[in-house]
């Protein structure tokens, strides 16, 4: 305990697409004391699928709360609060028990594409973007919902509520139903308000009561349960506090708090988000609320990332990463383009009927050529994100980095000079489920002022653009976005016959 015999340590948990990950941390001394992970399986059983079990989810936080307790020492008794975060907006259909129906549909599941057209056929697009801040994309859930009636009609029948993957954890330790303000907003059922969206669900035929109540980032959700507390290690009646999207909450958690600062997130998925001070709406990307009140963030997610990088590393026979790496930094920039579009594209293109390809291969090129094609696509679907941004007329000041590929010394590199700006890497950096653990603090008065995110944050050397790449890669951003008009066509086609 404390010195005043108040509690000082709390737990963050992130469910994210490839893995689950919990922080232990002391939010009075402000560090990290234990972190666990544990991967989670993605289920792709056709084009376009993508889905999760969410019983995994829950066994992988069972598991990585008692790995964390039992790694730093710290009794369960000296915990003071446990939020939760994840990937948004993911759809967990629950029966009137709270248990899930089938597997969880996840933000870049892209099968409900006739569903999407439908509504977007019935909704006046510049209304739905004004309340909720976002367009009708795959992102949204009342297709989604839409879909399930339709091919699953049993499944949908046993459903009673539409929730997300980190809201449905929270309520099988223990919260009420409910869900998130951003997982709201983002599946377009919400408004930027915090409200049901009554167009979105008269045009889906949809109950107002399948979207459970929403609440803020900081809200008690509920307490934890018995049998939640047997699992975990942790004392039954622990508060369970409401946190937030992964990608919201890791832009806290990296410093991302004042008009100007803006993140890339080098996930499985790619995330570039920036702050604001007022909500700023375009179709073309998704806007959040920052978990500090009457702040905001505007952001684009692309539907590809490390994911891709993935992808090629096992098509390549599983090579080392540090070996393409290194292989990779010896080859020309942007000899071969490659358009990252393997799992169709979110922002700012929405279009989940595209299609990845690489173009201007030859013989004399390796695996090396494609693989820095590969980080350049992502760098350039970056640039195209910075673009659009501007146009809106939000600042873009300081620039940091963060996730997995933030690792690759290559890869910052490249975003640096595609780019053309200085990136700061945040070093040690435990992404959302360290802004999750804070916010258990705030809601539960441990943590005073949403600023105390601060202390925990480290950067590392900037990485500078080199100027010998940042033409050429203009040259070839260029080149890029006209290929990706070329080929859409293309794709389409190939998308279609995919579903015939």
């Amino acid at each position: 305990m404390g010195k005043d015999g108040m509690p000082q340590f709390t737990i963050g948990v992130d469910i994210g697409t490839t893995g689950t990950k919990t922080v232990l941390v002391d939010v009075t001394e402000g560090r990290i004391v234990a972190q666990s992970s544990r991967e989670s399986r993605l289920h792709a059983d056709a084009p376009g699928h993508a889905e999760a079990d969410p019983a995994q989810w829950l066994a992988n936080a069972h598991n990585t709360i008692r790995e964390v307790l039992s790694e730093s020492g710290v009794p369960g008794a000296e915990v003071g609060a446990l939020a939760t975060t994840g990937m948004v907006p993911a759809v967990v259909p629950v029966d009137i028990t709270g248990a899930p129906v089938r597997r969880a549909m996840l933000q870049n599941d892209s099968r409900a594409t006739a569903e999407i057209e439908a509504l977007r056929g019935q909704l006046d697009a510049d209304e739905v973007l004004a309340a909720t801040g976002s367009a009708i994309t795959q992102q949204s859930v009342a297709p989604t919902a839409l879909w399930l009636r339709t091919h699953e009609a049993e499944n949908w029948r046993r459903t009673a509520r539409l929730v997300g993957s980190y809201d449905w954890v929270l309520m099988a330790l223990g919260a009420a139903p409910h869900v998130e303000l951003n997982w709201a907003i983002e599946s377009g059922l919400g408004t930027l308000e915090g409200r049901h969206y009554p167009p979105m669900f008269a045009a889906a035929d949809l109950v107002e009561d399948i979207v459970p109540p929403i609440l803020a980032p900081g809200s008690q959700a509920g307490t934890l349960s018995a049998d939640a507390a047997e699992a975990t290690g942790l004392p039954a009646g622990l508060p369970l506090i409401v946190g937030g999207a992964d990608h919201v909450l890791s832009a806290y958690a990296a410093g991302v708090n004042a008009a100007g600062d803006w993140l890339v997130k080098l996930g499985g998925a790619g995330d570039v988000l920036a702050a604001a001070d007022r909500p700023v709406v375009d179709a073309r990307l998704y806007l959040d609320a920052h978990p500090v009140p009457g702040r905001w963030l505007p952001n684009g997610c692309m539907a590809t990332s490390g994911s891709l990088i993935r992808w090629f590393q096992t098509l390549t026979g599983g090579v080392d990463l540090l070996d393409l790496d290194a292989e990779a930094v010896e080859r020309r920039p942007a000899d071969i383009l490659c358009l990252p579009y393997f799992l169709g594209e979110k922002s700012p293109l929405h279009d989940p009927d595209l299609r990845g390809a690489f173009v201007g291969v030859d013989l004399a090129h390796t695996r090396a050529d494609m693989y820095r094609a590969v980080l350049e696509a992502v760098a350039f679907g970056f640039r195209h994100h910075t673009e659009v941004f501007a146009e809106m007329g939000v600042a873009l000041r300081q620039a940091m980095v963060t996730n997995g590929g933030s690792k690759s010394t290559l890869w910052k590199q490249i975003l640096a000079d595609v780019l053309d700006t200085e990136l700061w890497p945040v070093i040690g950096h435990p992404g959302a489920s360290l802004g999750a653990a804070v916010i258990a603090g705030v809601g539960v008065g441990l943590v005073d002022d949403w600023a105390q995110i601060d202390q925990f944050r480290i950067l590392g050397d900037p990485v500078t653009p080199d100027p010998r790449n940042t033409a050429a890669y203009a040259e070839a951003y260029a080149e890029w976005r006209n290929l990706g008009d070329v080929l859409t066509p293309v794709s389409h086609r190939l998308a279609r016959k995919a579903r015939s």
